[in-house]
């Protein structure tokens, strides 16, 4: 069972995908923390072109040039190189709370994402554990088809000998024929349930293999916990119930982030500007006065530094969050009436374990002396049956009873091991059952 449960855990899919989830939540709560620090912004750029210039208002939209001069009376296309060097930072430096927010809602998405991952490994758990209960009553069912098919067909050769002798009707032989062919037919159907079960837990363990070697001494004792009642289970740490109240708390989180939307930005400016120029300060009165040379274009002859702090506040946001406030807290009335649901589910699926540990236990006990009660009957039925004292009808209806006392048998055990894992999977402690193997 435990090599089971670890191949599962290492292959399936979904379990891997909630891992890698997990680790993209955790760059993304780097990456917002990171969001706080300043902008630092480079740049240079050469150019060659002209400078006229005009009297009048403008707009720079796109496309439109950026060459600055003096205003001459008629258009000239002296050009010359040029240069502007920046480098700019821009931080802003309290937001109200914003940027603390986003990283709350980020720690928030990967705690989220962390027990969504927890709870799909213990679910998984439960998944596995079943197919694997499922997969070994299915062997047991098999190899007790195999076993009344077998005394069938000791039956059938009795019965057939006896017939050609004389001692019996020939429709005995008959009879013992049709039974031998049910219990093949049984036998059929035994083995394409196995085969079924196989293939199931081969998908929850990752691997194509569908012919499973189990261990069956594991489950032939009552388990030590099967019996134990408690009271004081705390559903709070339920791995189910640990990724609903973060879903919760994720939605909560984006609701005060989304509010301190409305908050005014303060900022701070820092800017250093080096310009270089193929014109000369005198240009202005000398339109020869520039030259073509790159290297004196392109060397910075001015500079200019500016240190400012700003405030930025649309107003108009205020009204655009106050809806998405809403909706996010209508959200998350949800996301608890969700929560509130799965935690009764748990409840009512505790109380429901408890009943199928005691009806399960009870046919535990029972299943025994169903079989050798069966056993019996079938033995004196047939030591009857071989001494003409009863006829082939009480044999078919002892082989039945026997075969289906068997059957009984095999559920029972499994049923027992079913029903605590059941209630290991309503408490949420995966080691009140797999600690008992």
């Amino acid at each position: 069972m435990k090599e089971a449960i670890n191949t599962a855990l290492n292959n399936y899919g979904t379990i891997k995908a909630k891992g890698n989830y997990v680790s993209a939540s955790k760059e993304v709560v780097k990456q917002t923390k990171r969001e706080y620090l300043p902008n630092l912004t480079l740049s240079a750029q050469q150019d060659y072109g002209t400078i006229n210039g005009q009297n009048g208002p403008l707009a720079g939209l796109g496309g439109s040039t950026a060459s600055s001069g003096p205003a001459l009376p008629q258009q000239n296309w002296n050009a010359a190189f040029g240069a502007l060097y920046l480098s700019s930072i821009n931080w802003d430096f309290f937001t109200f709370g914003r940027i603390k927010e986003r990283i709350n809602v980020s720690k928030s998405v990967l705690q989220r994402d962390e027990n969504d991952l927890n709870q799909e490994i213990f679910q998984h758990e439960i998944r596995v554990s079943s197919a694997y209960l499922n997969l070994l009553a299915a062997q047991r069912l098999t190899k007790s088809q195999e076993k009344n098919l077998a005394r069938a067909i000791v039956f059938k050769d009795n019965a057939t000998i006896r017939a050609a002798n004389g001692l019996i009707a020939g429709v005995d032989s008959s009879l013992a024929n049709a039974e031998v062919s049910n219990a093949r037919i049984a036998l059929t159907k035994a083995r394409d349930l196995e085969q079924e079960q196989a293939n199931r837990l081969g998908v929850l363990l990752g691997v194509t293999a569908t012919n499973f070697v189990l261990d069956t001494a594991s489950i032939n004792h009552v388990p030590k916990s099967i019996l134990v009642i408690d009271t004081g289970v705390k559903f709070a740490d339920h791995p189910l119930l640990k990724y609903y109240r973060n879903r919760v708390d994720v939605s909560a989180q984006q609701m005060n982030y989304y509010k301190r939307l409305a908050y005014p930005t303060l900022s701070l400016i820092g800017i250093m500007q080096g310009r270089g120029s193929g014109f000369s300060e005198d240009y202005l009165v000398n339109q020869n006065a520039y030259t073509h040379n790159y290297a004196d274009g392109i060397n910075p002859t001015r500079g200019n530094y500016l240190i400012g702090i700003g405030l930025t506040w649309n107003l108009t946001t205020i009204l655009r969050t106050a809806p998405q406030v809403r909706a996010q807290r209508y959200t998350t009335s949800g996301l608890e009436n969700e929560f509130e649901l799965a935690d009764q589910q748990l409840h009512a699926q505790l109380a429901l374990a408890e009943t199928k540990i005691k009806n399960a236990m009870d046919n535990y006990n029972e299943a025994p002396v169903q079989v050798k009660a069966a056993t019996e009957a079938y033995r004196q039925k047939s030591t009857l049956y071989k001494n003409g004292l009863t006829t082939i009808v009480d044999l078919t209806q002892a082989l039945y009873a026997l075969n289906r006392a068997e059957t009984d048998r095999d559920i029972a055990y499994t049923n027992v091991w079913q029903a605590l894992l059941l209630k290991s999977a309503a408490m949420g402690d995966y080691n009140i059952f797999i600690n008992e193997f």
